[in-house]
């Protein structure tokens, strides 16, 4: 690196916004200018950046003048206008959301699995994958270096934060009501009735049912066949990244009571014959995965565990029961850092050697 590029942050008042500002401030400084970009109504706000005050700025094509890395923390359509502006005006832009991840001129990148595909940019974009595959890309991608993947069945757990703020809201305001009464949950709708009495009808929710003392086998938007937006993410995302175009993917995804961190189960099948003191060697090898696997002594990851920490955690690893060449592993992984402000500033640093 000859000089020290400048970087953007659009939505840097968000809540991935703000994790990433938490990140930028706990990693080398190596940016020349900071520049915090927002919506005009949270312009003027004064942020601390490496230990200075930065006025947030509104959005505009101006805004990026001057800019070599632009991330973007905002929502898809926001992105879809802005992302393609801030090319223009000559900066890369680093995408946290779903506007292009599918377009096959922007890389979809994870540093750990495909770090030279952030070179390949013939729009001046880079794409930042969904938090759920992300959760799991760093090992899946380890392995499939070592075996050869060719097969994923994946089931989710993910956490409420993936709804933004409307999601952590709706659980605090729901475990509020059915924290004053431990009999709720244990007959039918009584937990939606005493919501309702409570002045919650869930008009408001991300959900159509409550969230508090239960689990919601749907995550995202309704697409054919049945599966949702999430589930199909996770295939084609994962396709993409790895670079394995006819990889054979299932995907369930559900939603919890947890605040922070998505948990995956994960039965992958390869090429070759492995075994899990193999997988446990591999794994414990990367230096942005953390193995913790000692069942018999109650250790493996748990979002409590994981939330806040940069890492995903890999654990109950063994051999799949009745499947060749196949292993069952636990992976949890923080959704607002990992999942998705970590590797849009991982994506940064890798364009910034560039400069």
């Amino acid at each position: 690196m000859s000089r020290k590029p400048n970087l953007a942050l659009v939505g840097a008042t968000g809540a991935v916004g703000t994790v990433m500002i938490d990140i930028i401030n706990n990693r080398e400084n190596i940016w020349g200018e900071i520049r915090l970009i927002a919506s005009p109504r949270s312009a003027g706000k004064k942020i601390k950046v490496h230990g200075e005050d930065v006025t947030v700025v509104a959005l505009s094509p101006e805004a990026f003048d001057g800019i070599d890395i632009a991330m973007f923390d905002v929502p898809d359509e926001v992105s879809e206008v802005w992302a393609p502006i801030a090319a223009e005006r000559g900066a890369v832009a680093v995408d946290n959301s779903g506007a292009f991840r599918m377009n096959d001129q922007v890389p979809l990148v994870v540093p750990e699995v495909n770090p030279e595909q952030a070179k390949n940019r013939p729009l001046g974009i880079i794409s930042n994958p969904n938090c759920t595959t992300l959760t799991m890309m760093a090992a899946m991608g380890a392995l499939h270096r070592k075996w050869t993947l060719k097969e994923l069945i994946v089931s989710s757990y993910q956490a409420v934060s993936g709804a933004g703020a409307a999601g952590i809201d709706e659980l605090a305001k729901e475990l509020a009501v059915v924290g004053k009464d431990a009999t709720l949950g244990t007959n039918t709708n009584d937990v939606k009735a005493a919501l309702a009495a409570a002045g919650n009808d869930l008009s408001e929710s991300p959900w159509s049912q409550p969230i508090a003392l239960n689990v919601i086998p749907f995550a995202g938007s309704l697409k054919a066949g049945g599966h949702t937006s999430e589930e199909m993410k996770v295939r084609d995302e994962s396709r993409k990244i790895l670079g394995i175009k006819d990889l054979k993917v299932a995907a369930s995804c559900v939603r919890v009571p947890v605040q922070v961190a998505h948990s995956l189960t994960v039965h992958a099948t390869f090429a070759e014959n492995l075994t899990p003191d193999e997988v446990r060697d591999v794994l414990g090898q990367q230096p942005t995965i953390k193995v913790v696997d000692d069942p018999a002594n109650g250790l493996y990851p748990t979002p409590n565990m994981v939330a806040g920490q940069d890492p995903t955690f890999v654990g109950r690893i063994r051999q799949a029961l009745d499947f060749d060449n196949t292993i069952d592993l636990f992976v949890v992984g923080d959704n607002l850092r990992k999942g998705a402000a970590l590797n849009t500033y991982e994506i940064a640093e890798l364009v910034a050697k560039e400069f």
